[in-house]
């Protein structure tokens, strides 16, 4: 009897235990969805602020949460921001808010996001002003991260001495009493190499071997530089210039030049590489093998593919989301869209998700297989798990909606990305206002570009002159004066940039000037 007794109140723990368990669970799920739920609210309630006829902070105070601000939901916030293309001023303020504001001590991941925000969309003296700013209250935050994010930008956007003047800067101005050595050398060499620009890059190199002494990392920096270019033979011919030199490859080394190979198609060069990695005692990483199956894809030798996809597990490794979407290209060059699918299926099951590249290469494939019906019930799909798409990949889609004359899903694209607290990219756009004023729906063209600029982003001066010939020949004069009104009171207050609109006194003042 007692046994039994005991036997029951061991049950009646168990039962106990998974109770609390689950409930914990349940409370810490849903504590995690209101997390996410008040940062997709916040940067929605910025993103929609009409810029700049108010200013943004009376605002953030009526509606932010009353409890001080964490350091990880700036973050977030700001990591929202940066997803929806929000304007540059827009984020500022806000990080500027979070400063004041935070109950921790403010992130360099929160100031990186902001500056890579200004820096995007060109802001290039507000850029300046604000690290100069932070260099002197919060030292603490400036990191090789946001010099990278600077010196990036400028290679983009500027010249050689541009780039070359701004590193001074940041060396005398912004990090002021911090002595710049290898790794400060390698953010200046990535910020030319990511642009491609190769002669810069070994000019710079040469012109500062002898003040800072270079590393393995900043070989392999110049090294997937030139596999960035497509240049195999200049790639190979550095990389015995840098063996020469003394130094010794490491894995990076190998999975770049693997990488190269499978990019150009020459799979059995990365054959021949991982086995030459393999004798000098480096074990092939996740990236090496996801390399190789993507190469496999390009030499559609999708049995290969495969079989490099099942010998991960052998080696104790777990497929990652990337892996994945290099068996879903390969599948998709073979043309086997089912297998592509059913991959994704599994991803799901797994609790591996999707992220952009996924829909983007499946998108990709439908285009190619099934045509409109393909990329409809894909995308219902992505809508339906509240998937919003990047930059990349909401342009394509408005581009395929709108030549294939449907206007219904690009409009239902746009409104998708504004109801989640999106601005929507200017080619996006100026593909969708095209469509609807050849089909004669101008109001509908003119909300999308009143919507964009009322969020403080620029229209195309193409879309503004599309625009304005559809509204006067239909007689909405009224609407074309609203339009100017909200294109002038962006330029007082963001810096000029060419290819923009400007407004017919703003272009008549320009030739008063000249």
């Amino acid at each position: 009897m007692m046994l039994c007794f005991k036997g029951f109140k061991q049950i009646i723990q168990i039962h106990e235990t998974i109770f609390i368990t689950a409930t914990a669970a349940a409370s810490f799920s849903s504590s995690v969805s209101k997390h996410i739920y008040e940062i997709n609210r916040v940067a929605r309630i910025i993103n929609n602020h009409p810029f700049p006829d108010q200013p943004l902070e009376p605002t953030l105070r009526q509606h932010l949460p009353r409890f001080p601000l964490s350091s990880t939901f700036v973050e977030n916030v700001l990591g929202r921001l940066f997803a929806s293309h929000s304007n540059g001023l827009k984020a500022l303020e806000f990080f500027r808010f979070s400063l004041r504001n935070s109950q921790d001590d403010i992130t360099s991941d929160a100031f990186e996001k902001t500056l890579h925000i200004l820096v995007r969309m060109r802001y290039f003296d507000k850029a300046w002003e604000f690290m100069e700013e932070i260099g002197k209250s919060h030292p603490n935050l400036l990191t090789l991260k946001s010099m990278s994010i600077m010196l990036s930008k400028i290679a983009k956007f500027q010249s050689y001495e541009d780039v070359v003047t701004a590193f001074d800067r940041m060396e005398n101005d912004v990090f002021v009493g911090r002595k710049f050595g290898t790794e400060e050398f390698n953010v200046l060499l990535r910020a030319f190499c990511t642009e491609k620009e190769m002669k810069e890059a070994r000019s710079i190199f040469n012109k500062m071997y002898s003040r800072f002494t270079p590393n393995t990392k900043t070989m392999n920096i110049l090294l997937l530089g030139f596999k960035s270019s497509w240049d195999i033979t200049a790639m190979e011919l550095f990389y015995h210039e840098m063996v020469q030199r003394g130094f010794k490859p490491d894995c990076s080394t190998y999975n770049i030049r693997i990488n190269a190979y499978c990019k150009k198609g020459c799979l059995n060069h990365g054959f021949r590489l991982l086995e030459e990695m393999e004798r000098a005692s480096f074990l092939p990483t996740l990236e090496t093998l996801t390399t190789l199956i993507h190469g496999a894809g390009l030499a559609r030798n999708i049995i290969k593919a495969r079989e490099l996809f099942d010998e991960i597990s052998k080696r104790n490794v777990n497929p990652d989301i990337g892996t994945y979407n290099a068996l879903i290209t390969a599948f998709l060059q073979a043309r086997d869209y089912q297998s592509a699918i059913k991959l994704m299926e599994e991803m799901e099951e797994k609790n591996i998700g999707h992220d952009n590249i996924t829909y983007h290469t499946m998108f990709l494939g439908m285009l190619r297989s099934n045509g409109i019906e393909g990329v409809v019930t894909l995308y219902d799909r992505m809508v339906e798990k509240n998937f919003v798409p990047k930059t990349r990949t909401s342009v394509m889609l408005m581009k395929f909606f709108c030549l294939n004359r449907r206007l219904d899903l690009g409009l239902n694209l746009w409104e998708y990305l504004i109801e989640k607290g999106y601005c929507p990219h200017g080619h996006a756009l100026d593909l969708l206002a095209t469509g609807l004023c050849s089909r004669r729906k101008v109001n509908k063209a003119f909300d999308c570009c009143k919507q964009m600029l009322e969020r403080g982003r620029y229209m195309s001066k193409a879309t503004y002159l599309m625009l304005e010939r559809s509204l006067k020949q239909s007689g909405e004069l009224d609407k074309l004066t609203e339009l100017n009104e909200l294109i002038n009171k962006l330029q007082i207050v963001l810096p000029p940039s060419t290819g923009h609109a400007r407004t017919s006194s703003e272009v008549d003042k320009l030739g008063e000037i000249v």
